[in-house]
């Protein structure tokens, strides 16, 4: 019995997923804009303080303008939800999980940066750069789909296919 997911029904849950969570993050990137500016919140093992990336990943790309930094990421979201799409029909659970987080990530920034023209960012940990929510989306997909890739066996069917046998008497 074949338990996986019909595509149809990976391809839904997956739109669903990156939905909520891209409300989960952009809530919470409010949330830090309203309580965290001068009053940072100390954890165990972070602390909660307000920053802001106008750049791209590590704030490169800080001192291109916004329509420049909104285009490039918004151009690689979008190349990511059709690889997404597509690859949901053919990709198991965990592929599409990872996809959907990535896209969930990427798709939080680019709405985080139409709004505030930067990046809301408030997990700091002093020993990496400040980030937020759909960070953590993003490479928590990266590791999943490395975890896929490494430890999942692939449903495609390598085996030839019939079709015309070449000539090897012709030059």
């Amino acid at each position: 019995m074949n338990r996986t997911p019909a595509p149809g029904r990976l391809r839904t849950a997956g739109a669903a997923l990156v939905v909520t969570l891209v409300v989960l993050a952009l809530l919470i990137d409010y949330w830090a804009q309203e309580v965290l500016p001068g009053s940072p919140i100390q954890l165990r093992i972070l602390e909660l303080r307000l920053a802001f990336n106008r750049g791209m990943a590590f704030s490169l790309g800080d001192s291109l303008p916004l329509w420049v930094v909104v285009s490039v990421t918004a151009a690689i979201t979008a190349g990511v939800a059709v690889y997404g799409w597509r690859a949901a029909r053919h990709g198991g659970p965990a592929t599409t999980l990872a996809l959907t987080l990535i896209l969930a990530g990427a798709v939080s920034n680019v709405f985080d940066r139409l709004l505030d023209g930067a990046v809301t960012d408030y997990f700091h940990t002093g020993w990496w750069p400040t980030f937020n929510l759909a960070d953590v989306y993003i490479t928590g997909g990266v590791v999943l789909m490395i975890g896929a890739a490494l430890f999942t066996r692939e449903t495609a069917d390598l085996r030839p296919q019939p079709g015309p046998v070449p000539d090897s008497t012709r030059s």
